[in-house]
């Protein structure tokens, strides 16, 4: 079930707080605040309800509260993270204690605050975690491009590359693998320019980054 959707387009429409907590006057009034801070917000009363609604292409968080209706929010936030699911959470609870909110840092939240909190102190926490999304997407962004980049080398230009970035030369390479010098530095002028490096370094970089499988 969908939450209550803003009628004007807010500001900081790329980005998008969801709400889960039983408690309707709990959700208005969070509602009510991000709206007026030009954030996108949906809510629901359960995660149920949360798990219904299509996944945010965009920048995201999730403000949870800790004891809802028939499960925890501490259990959904396992649920999730079982699922791979990176969304960002920052629990919000009336009954709060120092274990609660021990468990959930260390499962990864990135906020923990006791009703009644400072509205400020909650949208500090919402752009923190928002901030914190954006990162994580930007950096998967540029691991999947980078991916698709060295995917189009071919099986000798990936060789090539694997070998050059565990600091072989050309005429090393080229023993190794049988060839020619030259042959290794087409291959090698192939792979730079299909991976976009600028440098060798930044061929080694990118070699870094895509892990071990080019490192082996």
């Amino acid at each position: 079930m969908k939450g209550n959707s803003p009628t004007n387009e807010p500001r900081n429409s790329s980005s998008i707080v969801f709400v889960v907590d039983d408690d309707a006057s709990i959700r208005q009034a969070l509602s009510n605040l991000f709206r007026s801070a030009g954030i996108r917000v949906e809510t629901f009363a359960s995660p149920a309800e949360y798990l219904l609604y299509p996944k945010s292409e965009t920048a995201s968080c999730l403000v949870l509260d800790v004891r809802l209706q028939g499960s925890s929010g501490l259990e959904f936030q396992r649920q999730l993270t079982s699922s791979n699911v990176n969304t960002p959470i920052i629990f919000i609870t009336g009954h709060g204690d120092i274990e609660m909110s021990v468990k959930a840092m260390k499962a990864g939240a990135v906020d923990f605050l006791a009703k009644p909190f400072r509205e400020q102190d909650l949208l500090d926490a919402v752009s923190a975690a928002l901030q914190t999304d954006i990162k994580r997407r930007e950096t998967e962004q540029l691991s999947s491009d980078l991916q698709d980049r060295y995917q189009t080398l071919s099986a000798r230009e990936k060789e090539v590359m694997a070998l050059a970035v565990k600091g072989l030369m050309n005429k090393q390479i080229a023993g190794q693998m049988n060839l020619s010098e030259i042959t290794v530095k087409i291959h090698r002028g192939h792979a730079m320019k299909k991976m976009q490096a600028k440098s060798f370094a930044d061929l080694v970089r990118m070699a870094e980054a895509l892990g071990p499988g080019v490192n082996h």
